[in-house]
């Protein structure tokens, strides 16, 4: 089972919202179960870079099977992953940064989104965490 488009469309739709709630102009991107792309969004004025990025926390997400916030602890200095970063941003890419978050039905992780572009990463993650929250 993997997210449909219908699925990524509304998770994208609700994200948009949380997103404008918090006044933060981010991009979208939502992959399958393989990391493929299914549905993507950039805000006017979101800056270019947050299209790479929002798709490579997405692949990232899925990747690890879990949140990239989960993440956090390993870039920070003196840690494993510490100096990996937008250097590596693209679409099949490890993006250690908050805002990469899977996407279950019920115990089976169906895809992942990926956000990008607010001030935070961690409110990449909160824009993230209240899209997801929609889809129950």
């Amino acid at each position: 089972m993997t997210i449909t488009l219908d699925q990524a469309h509304a998770v994208i739709a609700a994200a948009r919202t949380a997103a404008t709630d918090r006044s933060e102009t981010v991009a979208l991107a939502v992959v399958d179960q393989g990391g493929n792309l299914v549905a993507f969004a950039r805000a006017d004025g979101a800056p270019l870079i947050t299209i790479d990025t929002a798709i490579g926390k997405a692949f990232t997400a899925i990747s690890i099977g879990a949140d990239t916030i989960n993440l956090t602890p390993a870039i920070q200095p003196g840690q494993p992953l510490f100096g990996i970063g937008l250097g590596l941003a693209g679409a099949r890419s490890l993006v250690p940064y908050g805002g990469g978050l899977v996407i279950r039905s019920g115990d089976t992780v169906i895809g992942a989104l990926g956000v990008s572009g607010a001030a935070l990463s961690q409110t990449d993650h909160e824009i993230g965490v209240a899209a997801i929250d929609q889809l129950d």
